[in-house]
C-alpha cells in the first residue's frame, strides 16, 4: 500500500515539475525593453532629420523626401501607432492567467492561560506555536488549476499530557481541479490569447492602412504645391506678358498713335492678371503651410520661416501607366490592408462564438487531493513519573515521513453546476453571432466600397492623360494664336483686344496643362493607394513588431 502511495505522488511531483517548465510563456520583447520608468516623465520628441535637407537657406524636398519626414515627423502617424503598443501590452497580459505563484508565510504565538481543570495537564499552561507554509499554484493551457504546498508546525507546551514535546509536524499536499465540460481543454482557455494576437494583427493591418492614407495624402499635398507654385508662374508670366503690352500701348499713346481711350483695355487687364497673380502667391503659401505640417517643419520655428523648394517637376517623365480595371480590382483585394483587418476581425468573431457556445455548457469539475504529513519531537513516557525521554527526533524525521508517503490521505470530488436558465451566457452568444453578422456585412460594404474606388481612379488616370494630350495641343495652339494676332496688330489689322484675349486664352491653356500634369500624378497615387501598392511603390515596409 505504501508503495503504491510513494509511486502515485512521485508521478504527481514529477507532473507539476515538468508543467512549470513547459508552460513558460515567453514576454514579448517590446514589453521586456520599452517600459519606462514611473519616476521618469515621457516626453514627445521634436522634429527629425529636417536639418538634413535645409541646402542654401531652403528646405529642398523630392517626393520621397516628403514622404520620409511625414513618416517620421506626423503626429497623426504617431497617433495611429500607439494602439500597436497597446495591442502588444494586452497580448502581454493574456497570458496572465497562466502565470505561476509562489506564496509563503510564518506565523508564530504564544499563550499562556490558567488551568480549571487536570484535563490541562498544567495549572498554568504555556504553548507555543510556530507554523511555516510554502505554496506554489499554476493553471494549465487544459484548465487545470493545480496547487502544491508543503507546511510544517512545531509545537512547545508544559503540558503533562502531551507524549512529543515538543512536536514536529509537516504535511505535503498536491491538490487540482480540473473542468470537464465548461472550460475544458485548450481552446477556451487559450482563446483570449488567441483573440488578443489577432487583434495585435488586426492593429498592424490598421495602421498599414492609415499610412497607406497618410502617404497618399503627403503626395497630394506635394504636387498642390507643385502646381500652386507653377500656377503662380503662369499667372506672372501673363502678368509680365500684359505689362509689356500696357508699355507699347502706352508708348503708343505718348506718339499720338492711338486715342486716351484705348489704353484703358491694357491697363484693366493688367491689373486684373495682377489681382489672380497675388491670389495664387497666396494659395500658394496655404498649399506650402499645409505640407510643412505633415512633415513636421511646423513644429519648430527655424524650419517653419524656411521656404520649400520641391524637386519634382509636374511633367510626367517616363512612360504613362496603363492599367485595365479588372487587374487593378485584383490586385486590391488582394493588397488592402483594410481586408487584413477585416479578416482577422472575423477569425476573433469566430473564436468569440466557439468560446460563447463553450460558457453555454454546465460546469462540471473534477477536482483531487494528495497529501501525506509526517511527525517528528521529543517523545516522552507519560506512565513514569516524572515522564521520561523515551525517543529524540527532529524535522529531518519529519520530512522523511512526508516524502516516504507512509500516512497519506487522498481523495476525490466531482461538482456539477447545472444553471436550469442561463441568460448571461446566451445573451453572449447571441451578441457573438450578431458581431460576426455584422462584420461580414462590413467586409460586403469594404469590397463595394473599394470595388467603386479602384473603378473612379481607373477613369481618373484615363481622365487625366486624354487631358494632358488635348492640353499640351491647346497650349501649342494658343501659342501660335498670340504670335499670330500680336502681328495682325503690328500690321494694323486688329485691335489690342485680340491680342490680350490671346495672351489670357494662352494663359489658361497652360493652366489646364498643369492641371492636368498634377491630375496624373495625383490619379497614378491614388491608383496605387487604391490597390494597396503605395507603400511598395514607395518602398517603405511596415515592422511587423516583435510582439505576439
Amino acid at each position: 500500500m505504501s508503495r503504491s502511495h510513494l509511486c502515485l505522488g512521485s508521478l504527481l511531483i514529477l507532473l507539476c515539475c515538468a508543467t512549470v517548465e513547459a508552460q513558460t510563456f515567453p514576454s514579448s520583447s517590446y514589453f521586456r525593453n520599452q517600459l519606462v520608468s514611473p519616476a521618469v516623465p515621457a516626453s514627445v520628441p521634436g522634429p527629425k532629420e529636417l536639418q538634413n535637407y535645409v541646402v542654401d537657406g531652403k528646405l529642398r524636398l523630392s517626393l520621397d523626401d516628403a514622404i520620409r519626414l511625414m513618416l517620421l515627423n506626423s503626429t497623426d502617424v504617431h497617433l495611429n501607432e500607439i494602439p500597436i503598443e497597446s495591442a502588444e501590452l494586452a497580448l502581454e497580459r493574456a497570458y496572465s492567467p497562466f502565470d505561476p505563484q509562489a506564496t509563503s508565510s510564518f506565523t508564530t504565538s504564544r499563550s499562556t492561560s490558567s488551568s480549571s481543570t487536570q484535563l490541562a495537564g498544567a495549572a498554568t499552561l504555556s504553548t507555543l506555536n510556530q507554523q511555516s507554509q510554502f505554496g506554489y499554484t499554476q493553471m494549465l493551457p487544459i484548465g487545470m488549476n493545480y496547487q502544491i504546498s508543503f507546511g510544517a508546525t512545531k509545537l512547545s507546551t508544559n503540558s503533562t499530557f502531551s507524549f512529543i514535546n515538543p512536536s514536529l509536524s509537516s504535511l505535503l499536499t498536491l491538490s487540482f481541479t480540473q473542468p470537464l465540460l465548461r472550460k475544458r481543454g485548450f481552446f477556451p482557455n487559450r482563446a483570449p490569447i488567441v483573440i488578443a494576437r489577432r487583434n495585435l494583427q488586426q492593429s498592424r493591418a490598421t495602421f498599414e492602412a492609415s499610412v497607406n492614407d497618410s502617404i497618399q495624402t503627403v503626395v497630394g499635398q506635394y504636387w498642390n504645391v507643385v502646381q500652386a507654385r507653377e500656377n503662380l508662374a503662369v499667372l506672372q508670366k501673363s502678368v509680365d506678358l500684359a505689362e509689356a503690352t500696357y508699355k507699347q500701348q502706352k508708348r503708343a499713346l505718348e506718339l499720338g498713335a492711338i486715342s486716351p481711350l484705348d489704353i484703358y483695355r491694357s491697363e484693366s487687364d493688367v491689373a486684373t492678371r495682377r489681382v489672380a497673380a497675388i491670389q495664387a502667391e497666396y494659395s500658394l503659401k496655404q498649399a506650402e503651410d499645409a505640407l510643412r505640417r505633415t512633415i513636421g517643419a511646423d513644429l519648430d520655428d527655424t524650419f517653419r520661416a524656411l521656404d520649400l523648394e520641391l524637386t519634382e517637376k509636374a511633367e510626367p517623365a517616363g512612360e504613362l501607366l496603363s492599367l485595365d480595371q479588372a487587374t487593378a480590382l485584383q490586385r486590391a483585394l488582394a493588397n488592402r490592408p483594410e481586408f487584413e483587418a477585416l479578416r482577422e476581425q472575423l477569425a476573433i468573431d469566430e473564436t468569440s462564438v466557439r468560446l460563447a457556445h463553450n460558457n453555454v455548457l454546465p460546469d462540471l469539475e473534477l477536482s483531487g487531493i494528495y497529501s501525506s504529513n509526517g511527525l517528528g519531537g521529543n517523545q516522552f513516557n507519560l506512565t513514569n513519573t516524572p515522564p521520561t525521554l523515551v525517543s529524540q527526533t527532529g524535522f529531518i524525521n519529519s520530512v522523511s515521513q512526508v516524502f516516504g508517503f507512509g500516512y497519506p490521505t487522498y481523495g476525490f470530488t466531482v461538482n456539477l453546476s447545472l444553471p436550469i436558465k442561463n441568460r448571461a451566457a446566451q445573451a453572449d452568444l447571441g451578441n457573438a453571432l450578431v458581431t460576426r453578422r455584422r462584420n461580414l456585412y462590413l467586409e460586403r460594404q469594404l469590397r463595394q466600397s473599394v470595388t467603386l474606388e479602384v473603378a473612379n481612379d481607373i477613369h481618373q488616370l484615363e481622365q487625366a492623360k486624354l487631358s494632358m494630350a488635348s492640353a499640351r495641343t491647346a497650349v501649342d495652339l494658343a501659342q501660335k494664336n498670340l504670335e499670330a494676332e500680336q502681328r495682325k496688330y503690328e500690321l494694323g489689322t486688329e485691335t489690342i483686344f485680340f491680342v490680350l484675349d490671346a495672351q489670357n486664352v494662352l494663359a489658361v491653356a497652360e493652366q489646364s496643362l498643369l492641371q492636368a500634369q498634377i491630375a496624373y500624378e495625383i490619379a497614378l497615387t491614388a491608383v496605387d493607394h487604391a490597390t494597396g501598392e503605395l507603400l511598395a511603390h514607395h518602398r517603405i515596409q511596415i515592422d511587423s513588431g516583435h510582439g505576439g
